[in-house]
């Protein structure tokens, strides 16, 4: 009776630990999230926004005084933006005080229509294949939802599942990639589609705070489309990347963090984007949390083990003070190209790159990207890491195997990365394919400065603002 009951136990607890195999295993199946297409969005050539252009649109501020004006020029000519970025339509034809409902879903439109078809196209994948649909767009939510609007456009079947994310920053498109993650744990063979730009004309500042006005000199038009998939038999073939790992980090219970990138009226109710002194400090802070939680899932343990070893030999008290390294040097910080090949750091402005690329000890080389895409087409919020990575591929740097690493940092304050391993050698002609001849720059000095450098000169006084206004136009 004993053995027959040992025996009955025995088979029940080795059953059970095949079916808790197979379950985790079906599990870790679905959990698969593969890349077929990623388009970013080109502007009309109309719609260029040169520094020149971006003088004459902030003289028509008439909030503004010399010394803003001197400010803001200042800001334009050492921002690592070039001359040939895109700006909302509607700013360039001066409704930027008075902006449309009707404007401000055209300028959406034209992102949406362009990159969604193009993503469907150069993936073979028909509108009504889709099964979930998730759109990021921070500062504009109308009802109907933008989903809807996309759903209406293309005619996407009754039963697809719609996210719209609103107020997630420039750190937007991470999130959306980690939601279809999720939810591709719930459904087989699914294919969803992120879409992920901004809403900047109709959002345009028209006071005159230094902290909020920096909006307009960083943020031009652009996002981008992603088709994604956990259909593995779809994916043989077609996947260009696959996702590795995600990983977020939300400081929105700090203080400082929370109020260093947000939306607020100023004292004459002007509404527009406040971005504080604190923000590269927040950046830093957000970021360095999330690569604690990543950066020990795609190191190998040697580099692990190397880091370890240093930290506890500098910190030893025993150790003569001379032979110690100094703190932050060379022998404290990880190897990440140890376990990652590329970097896609968020283009938000030159201190972020800047900050980012010191901080996790990248060369120039590392950082060549995300200094080209904010040349080219600005801070393009949450579409900005999509057109880092087209420059990569547009250069034929990505090689199957590769592993790159993603980097969002974005208003909560939030910080989001992830890893994606190349599934083939990749060097498909993309938004970069008419200008790719004339990158990387050399210099990213903008020529503004050469022209208009007088405008610096603190021992320069001007009567009025009108004598700027005579010199530029």
């Amino acid at each position: 009776m004993e053995i027959t009951l040992l025996a009955t136990t025995y088979v029940l607890a080795l059953s059970y630990a095949v079916l808790s195999l197979v379950r985790g295993l079906l599990r870790r199946r679905g959990q698969c999230c593969y890349m077929l297409g990623y388009e970013c969005y080109k502007a009309p050539e109309d719609t260029k926004l040169n520094t020149d252009q971006c003088a004459r649109i902030i003289l028509r501020n008439k909030n503004l005084n010399l010394e803003d004006y001197r400010f803001l020029l200042k800001t334009m000519a050492r921002s690592g933006i070039g001359e040939n970025t895109y700006g909302p339509r509607l700013v360039l034809d001066g409704h930027e005080e008075a902006p449309t409902l009707r404007e401000a879903h055209l300028e959406l439109d034209e992102v949406f229509q362009q990159t969604v078809s193009k993503v469907l196209a150069s993936t073979g994948v028909a509108p009504s294949e889709i099964d979930i649909l998730i759109v990021n767009v921070s500062l504009f939510s109308p009802a109907p939802s933008l989903t809807s609007r996309i759903v209406n456009h293309f005619k996407l079947r009754e039963d697809i599942k719609t996210f719209n994310l609103a107020g997630m920053g420039c750190s937007a498109s991470l999130v959306a990639i980690h939601l279809v993650q999720e939810l591709f744990k719930t459904k087989d063979n699914a294919l969803a589609l992120v879409v992920s730009t901004e809403s900047m004309g109709s959002h345009w500042y028209c006071g005159k705070e230094k902290s909020m006005i920096i909006s307009n000199c960083l943020f031009r038009i652009g996002g981008c489309a992603v088709l994604l998939t956990n259909d593995r038999n779809r994916a043989k073939g077609q996947a260009i990347m696959k996702l590795s790992r995600s990983v977020r980090v939300h400081h929105g219970s700090h203080d400082e963090s929370y109020g260093c990138c947000i939306q607020e009226e100023d004292e004459q109710g002007h509404q527009g984007f406040r971005l504080t002194k604190y923000l590269v400090k927040a950046a830093g802070q957000a970021l360095e949390a999330n690569l604690r939680i990543l950066l020990p899932q795609v190191l190998p343990v040697r580099e692990l083990v190397r880091y370890t070893l240093a930290n506890a030999l500098v910190n030893n008290p025993f150790v003569d003070r001379k032979n110690r390294k100094v703190r932050g040097g060379p022998s404290l910080n990880l190897n990440l190209k140890a376990g990652i090949d590329h970097f896609c750091v968020h283009p938000g402005g030159k201190a972020v790159i800047d900050t980012v690329g010191k901080g996790l000890n990248l060369s120039e080389y590392d950082i060549e990207p995300s200094r080209m895409a904010l040349h080219r087409f600005g801070n393009t919020s949450a579409g900005g890491n999509w057109y880092v990575l087209g420059y990569m591929e547009a250069k034929k740097r990505l090689k199957r195997g590769d592993k790159v690493l993603m980097i969002s940092l974005g208003a909560g304050f939030k910080s989001n990365t992830c890893v994606w391993e190349v599934m083939r050698d990749l060097e498909r002609p993309n938004v970069w394919e008419d200008s790719l001849e004339d990158y990387p720059w050399a210099s990213l000095d903008n020529p503004f400065m050469d022209k208009y450098g007088w405008i610096y000169d603190e021992f320069l006084n001007f009567a009025r603002l009108d004598e700027v206004q005579m010199a530029v136009r």
